[in-house]
C-alpha cells in the first residue's frame, strides 16, 4: 500500500538495535546451515572445504535470508519486534530485485567501517547509504 502521508521513520538507535537483534538471529541460522553441514562434511569425509566455498556459503545463506524477508511486504523476526518495515521509497512493497539490490549494497556499507549505516546521520533523510542507492527505506509499522 503506497504512502499517502508521511511516515514515521524508526531512529538510528531502533535501526541499530533491531540489527543487533538481527546479528544473534543470523548466528543461529549460519550456525543451521553453514557451521552444521561443512562441519559433517568434513567429520565423515575427513577433508575440509575450501575457505572461499565456506565464505561464497555463507554469502547465499544470507542472500537468501535476507531477499526472502525483505521483499514482497515480509518482516525479519527482528523488524516485527521493533516494529520496522522496509518499503520503496514511494511505500510500496519491495519487489525482490530491489531486495536483490539493497542486499548487494550493504555489504559495502557494512564492510568498509560502518560508512554507509554513519551516513544515516548526515543524510537529509536519515536513510543508510545502502538505502539510499537502493530507494527503499526503513519505516515504523
Amino acid at each position: 500500500m503506497p504512502v499517502s502521508e508521511p511516515v514515521p521513520r524508526p531512529g538510528i538507535v531502533r535501526r541499530l538495535a533491531s540489527m543487533l537483534y538481527e546479528s544473534l538471529l543470523l548466528l543461529g541460522v549460519l550456525a543451521a546451515l553453514l557451521v552444521l553441514p561443512h562441519f559433517l562434511l568434513g567429520a565423515l569425509a575427513h577433508r575440509l572445504v575450501a575457505p572461499i566455498l565456506v565464505q561464497a556459503h555463507c554469502f547465499i545463506v544470507l542472500l537468501a535470508y535476507c531477499v526472502w524477508f525483505w521483499s514482497d511486504g515480509r518482516q525479519t523476526l527482528a523488524m516485527k519486534t521493533w516494529h520496522i518495515r522496509l518499503v520503496t521509497r514511494d511505500g510500496f512493497a519491495v519487489s525482490p530485485a530491489r531486495a536483490l539490490l539493497r542486499y548487494l549494497l550493504s555489504w559495502p556499507s557494512i564492510v568498509l567501517g560502518g560508512v554507509g549505516i554513519l551516513w544515516a546521520l548526515v543524510d537529509r533523510d536519515r536513510l543508510f547509504l545502502h538505502d539510499r542507492l537502493a530507494g527503499t527505506q526503513l519505516v515504523r509499522s
